[in-house]
């Protein structure tokens, strides 16, 4: 493989974790209006969302990959369309 194949194959892995980041930061907003969160948004939405519903120590949902929040939460996230604001391109 060259290194310019490398490259492309890593550059595409961090698009699509950045992607997933930013899905999942996006939903994270519609936790928070939601669950009436007054404070929080995006990530700190879904982590206090998650540290609630499962009773998680906050340390573990910080040590979390965004790839496992998004498993965990994905029958609460089938059918969410990213809202007219959030489709930048």
């Amino acid at each position: 493989m060259s290194d310019k194949e490398k490259y492309e194959i890593w550059k595409r892995l961090h698009e699509a974790e950045g992607g997933l980041a930013y899905g999942l930061a996006v939903f994270g907003d519609k936790i928070a209006k939601r669950e009436n969160y007054k404070t929080l948004e995006g990530m700190d939405a879904v982590r206090f969302y998650l540290i609630h519903k499962f009773n998680w120590a906050p340390a573990q949902v910080r040590g979390m990959s965004y790839e496992d929040m998004s498993f965990v939460l994905q029958e609460e996230m089938h059918g969410f369309v990213y809202p007219k604001e959030a489709r930048i391109k």
